[in-house]
């Protein structure tokens, strides 16, 4: 007979149940669907066997992480060890809801595990009654400490370095971009409603901020005067073009304005002028942001440019796990698709457009110059996310890789290769103060000195190499020398008798060859002439004159 014992993780603790009958719920699976709903049914079906209470929500946590990852923590393990039968003639058959905690109760105990099917109603029965099945445990404080344990296990789950968040940086960039088209386009307000009064204005002034700026200074150009001059000086930068400011407003042909419009004017003027300057604050803060979570790539191809990578990608770590061919297009997927669709040319770059290598490279080099500079991007985006410390110097190095590769592209003068730019990243990092490279450096200087030292002497130098091969050598000699030094009078006669036999079995073979060439001529070409065969045998005698 089976006995069945279910294991319920609730948030106040592990519950171990056993099920009745548990054949009959298995050919009855309908019936069972049905009185699982009612209390009374379902209370004659299953039966409270064990109940163990977590001590505190730490310890509820630690549980609750342990069953999402499939691992038997050390709480359930002692509450299983302690309660559930492993002897006697009932085989005992342990349901558990999950089959990843299923899988590791099986390798941890030696007992059957069941998942799905009966136990997958009763769980779901247990779920709904569990605080009527447990005594002393109420509705309410089942839903308390579901709550709490909920609230801790998201947070946790949610919970990253506040100084590596690269989320900030989107919604940065974000913001920047919006920014930029809101003062742009209420710039062009400004222009519009303030140019009525004096359009001259336009003509002068081209920039946005410093238009707004001067409209929000001159308010009506009647009362500008000779001592306004310097304050115009102060926002223009300029005297010429204060002068000028100020002659046009003298001679202009803009409409009267009441003050009632004037000063919505300027109200509306300084609003703009705030955002462009809070956008300069915005933008600092960007760079300091870049500077923390991805120097690397800040100092490859700017803080804008990169933000707007990582922004575009979700995170840095999706950045990092992207090809440099997908970084390369990364912006022009409309572009890809369309390209794609009616089998056209497909786009060379995306965002890294806006980088100031592509704008410098020739027409012909754009396409190499941006796939070059998304293999640089991708390093560097790999190294921020996946370095402990943040650090830019891999990021100069890079870039000064793509502005050699550039000039290689222009002039033809060969960049260096990138495992030399990289050894001198790591050394300038302060990596190479590491255990191993320290043992390598001293077994170097070690090489150096004992090279050096019979170069002194000697009067020329020689390599560690060199001096190796020269040693090992002469450790070779002074071996064969020494052993025949050592050999006895009976080992040389041996030696001697030894060389005489192969000198003679030499000979015999010289002297079949001959035989051979002699009588090969006479054999197999009858009608060959005596003067002929008297030169083969000469040649053949010659022959092995020369062999011995």
């Amino acid at each position: 007979m089976v006995v069945l014992h279910v294991l319920f993780e609730h948030a106040a603790g592990y519950a171990l149940f056993a099920v009745k009958e548990v054949e009959e719920i298995g050919m009855l699976l309908p019936q069972v669907e049905a009185s699982v709903l009612n209390i009374g049914k379902f209370n004659s079906m299953v039966s409270l066997a064990a109940f163990f209470p977590f001590k505190s929500a730490q310890a509820a946590l630690e549980n609750m992480n342990a069953i999402s990852e499939g691992v038997v923590h050390a709480d359930l393990k002692l509450f299983l060890e302690t309660n559930l039968p492993r002897s006697g003639k009932k085989k005992a058959v342990l349901g558990v809801s999950d089959s990843k905690v299923g899988a590791a109760l099986q390798e941890e105990f030696d007992i059957s595990i069941q998942t799905g099917g009966v136990v997958a109603e009763v769980t779901r029965g247990l779920r709904l009654h569990f605080h009527s099945l447990v005594k002393g445990l109420t509705g309410q404080a089942a839903s308390k400490a579901q709550l709490g344990l909920g609230h801790s296990y998201s947070r946790a789950k949610v919970k990253f370095n506040v100084n590596r968040a690269d989320n900030m940086i989107i919604q940065s960039i974000a913001l920047l971009d919006q920014l930029d088209k809101d003062i742009n386009t209420f710039s062009m307000r400004v222009r519009e409603w303030y140019g009525y009064h004096f359009p001259e204005l336009v003509k002068i002034v081209s920039d946005n901020s410093m238009y707004c700026r001067l409209a929000q200074l001159i308010g009506n150009r009647k009362e500008l005067s000779e001592e306004s001059l310097e304050r115009l000086e102060e926002v223009v930068m300029d005297s010429a073009k204060a002068q000028a400011i100020l002659d046009a407003s003298r001679s202009s042909m803009g409409m009267d304005i009441s003050p009632i419009d004037l000063i919505n004017i300027e109200r509306f003027s300084n609003r703009v002028v705030s955002l462009a300057g809070y956008r300069l604050e915005l933008q600092e803060y960007l760079r300091s942001r870049m500077s923390q979570v991805a120097p690397n790539l800040a100092a490859l191809i700017g803080e804008v440019v990169g933000a707007r990578l990582i922004s575009h990608a979700g995170s840095l770590t999706n950045l990092a796990k992207y090809p440099a061919s997908t970084v390369q297009i990364l912006g022009a997927e409309k572009a890809l698709f369309r390209a794609l669709k009616t089998r056209g040319n497909t786009p060379k770059y995306g965002l890294i457009f806006h980088s100031t290598f592509i704008g410098r490279a020739a027409a012909k080099n754009k396409g190499r110059i941006s796939r070059y500079l998304a293999n640089k991007c991708t390093i560097a985006s790999r190294i921020d996310c996946f370095s402990e410390v943040p650090t830019s110097v891999f990021g100069d190095k890079l870039r000064e890789q793509v502005e050699e590769r550039l000039s290689f592209y222009e002039t033809g003068e060969l960049p260096r290769k990138n495992v030399d730019v990289m050894k001198e990243a790591v050394k300038e990092n302060g990596e190479a103060d590491t255990p191993v490279a320290k043992k390598k450096k001293k077994k170097e200087a070690e090489e150096t000195a004992e090279a050096e030292e019979p170069a002194a002497e000697n009067g020329a130098a020689e390599t560690p190499g060199k001096k190796k091969k020269k040693r090992k050598a002469e450790a070779e000699q002074a071996a064969e020398n020494e052993a025949e030094e050592t050999e006895t009078p009976s080992k040389k006669k041996k030696k001697i008798k030894t060389e005489s036999v192969e000198a003679e079995q030499t000979m015999n073979r010289y002297n079949l060859y001959f035989c051979t060439a002699l009588f090969f001529p006479i054999l197999y070409f009858p009608p060959i002439s005596l003067s002929q065969t008297f030169c083969v045998g000469v040649f053949a005698t010659s022959q092995q004159v020369r062999w011995q």
